[in-house]
């Protein structure tokens, strides 16, 4: 969408607009066309071996799931995959582009955008406000701002906060003020508001009340939908297996198995090793 004098809208609005509406991203279709991957990523913390020769792809219009237990290395990947830190050994491609030596700002310039196990959000800011610095950030928005166009960010942040099921009132209140699962849901819209192809959710569920969660399943189905690739990290196994097309299994720092979601709730190793009856007996 085009800013002018009259609708004052802002930039792109790429994750705004409705998911039947085009957008010049690639086609869920296209959901062989690897948007990032890792290749034999270890890391070594002392004596201990946090990851060991790792190897990940996530697919444009697709969400792909990386689960495990507490302190397998699901959060050291994302630190790695984001440019947080460096692997010992292993590579990062984003679009085919090898990204394992650039910092998380140079990535996320390049696409890639990402929310945390531990909110990291600007306290002090306002719901609105911390969504506004995410977009502001972004590279369509920068362009817009040069061209002398006038960008109302008072209009897309209040869409995007929309999007991800915050009201109207939770934008002007200090993100201090919120509860943990309304944070949570500001720090998806203001990773949303970077335009990203690449999106890594870690635990995005976490403390979110069923309607919550039905909200953001249907958010990150549209977002796939529209060419977004999707890694997420999630304990909440009924959404994970409702929003997923494909599953990593990583356990003590190793991908242990993969496969479609079905294919690995039913895989005894998986299930004996850490799951149990964590896996929820859903009806196709």
């Amino acid at each position: 969408m085009s800013p002018n004098a009259a609708d004052g809208v802002g930039p792109s609005d790429l994750w705004l607009i409705p998911p039947t509406a085009a957008i010049p991203h690639a086609p869920a279709s296209a959901t062989g066309d690897v948007a990032l991957r890792a290749t034999r990523v270890s890391v070594r913390f002392g004596g201990v071996q946090a990851l060991f020769d790792v190897a990940i792809d996530v697919p444009r219009g697709s969400v792909t799931g990386l689960i495990g237990p507490n302190g397998a290395g699901k959060t050291t990947l994302f630190n790695i995959l984001c440019g947080l830190q460096r692997p010992n050994s292993g590579q990062v491609f984003l679009d085919d582009r090898e990204v394992t030596h650039l910092g998380p700002d140079q990535r996320a310039r390049l696409g890639l955008a990402r929310t945390f196990q531990r909110l990291e959000l600007f306290w002090s800011l306002s719901a609105a406000d911390n969504v506004r610095v995410g977009a502001e950030s972004s590279v369509q928005w920068w362009r817009w701002s040069q061209r002398g166009r006038r960008v109302n960010a008072s209009t897309a942040v209040g869409r995007l906060l929309e999007r991800v099921g915050l009201p109207d009132v939770t934008a002007a209140a200090p993100v201090d003020t919120l509860t943990t699962d309304k944070a949570r849901l500001v720090e998806l819209a203001r990773a949303l508001a970077t335009e990203p192809r690449v999106l890594l959710l870690d635990e995005p569920g976490s403390g979110l009340d069923a309607p919550e969660s039905a909200v953001l399943a249907d958010l990150l189905t549209e977002l796939a939908a529209q060419g977004m690739a999707i890694l997420l990290v999630e304990h909440d196994m009924e959404l994970v297996m409702r929003v997923c097309d494909r599953l990593d299994v990583l356990d003590a720092g190793q991908i242990v198995a993969s496969g479609t979601p079905d294919g690995v709730r039913a895989d005894p190793i998986v299930r004996e090793a850490y799951m149990g009856a964590q896996f929820p007996e859903l009806v196709p």
